[in-house]
């Protein structure tokens, strides 16, 4: 199901069952996969391999070229999961370089002008609210929520599980299983709500929240005296395991 007035180059691939609506572009060295479906005025450039049951909404541009001031012209790519909403004026950028692609997850929903930046790593079920940006190099764990407005910096990670305000500035890291909010953001509890929803036990969130309190409220301590002072026994949960994972191998530093 193609429109006369789509325009699809003879080197890209589309899988079956597939709808290109009107005023679509689909260039050179894209790959689309089955049952994908454009609206109108979709915008997808090479080299972009996308998979199965993937809709985009009209104006939305996937795989445009890289906006670092580093990228010189080489081949770079997208390469997106399953299952993906890509709601209207979304943009998604190829890698910078050829050896760090792009890469989207499965199960995610990508609001009006949402934005993905060059070398993101987007995981699965995550969700970017209107105007939600990731600069270059963000890194985005599964079940993230990103709210309207919120711009994340380069090479942020957010982690598994959070949700940030509207229009939040995010500096540093934000850690897992935490709402954080603000400019510049700061966490202002674990996100209850969303984890009961995702099945988390009471023993889990429990752990969580006592966590949360132990290092993130005691301001007259750095973070790293806060985690040597957490109890062992708690730290034996594994939830908190993680949020202490995430913690320690973070480079830019965690949001408090």
């Amino acid at each position: 199901m193609i429109h006369p007035t789509a325009i699809i180059s003879p080197g890209a691939t589309l899988g079956s069952e597939s709808e290109i609506g009107p005023y679509c572009v689909i260039e050179d060295g894209v790959h689309l996969g089955d049952r994908c479906k454009l609206h109108s005025h979709v915008v997808i450039h090479g080299h972009t391999e996308i998979g199965d049951d993937n809709e985009f909404f009209p104006f939305a541009a996937i795989g445009l070229k890289s906006q670092d001031l580093k990228y010189a012209g080489e081949p770079t790519s997208l390469i997106v999961g399953d299952r993906n909403v890509f709601r209207e004026n979304t943009t998604v950028h190829r890698g910078t370089t050829a050896d760090t692609p792009t890469r989207v997850g499965s199960d995610n929903l990508f609001l009006a002008y949402s934005h993905i930046a060059h070398d993101c790593q987007v995981g699965d079920h995550v969700i970017l609210s209107n105007n939600g940006t990731l600069a270059g190099h963000v890194r985005v764990d599964d079940h993230a929520i990103i709210s309207g407005l919120t711009a994340v910096h380069q090479f942020c990670r957010v982690g598994a599980h959070s949700i940030t305000g509207g229009i939040s500035k995010i500096v540093q890291d934000i850690p897992p299983f935490t709402i954080v909010d603000g400019n510049p953001a700061s966490v202002r509890g674990i996100n209850q709500i969303g984890l009961q929803r995702r099945g988390f036990s009471d023993q889990d969130l429990r752990a969580l929240r006592t966590a949360y309190k132990r290092l993130f409220l005691k301001k007259d301590i750095n973070l790293a005296e806060a985690v040597a002072r957490l109890d062992p026994a708690l730290s034996q949960n594994a939830r908190v395991g993680e949020l202490l994972e995430f913690m320690q191998s973070s480079e830019r530093g965690i949001t408090r």
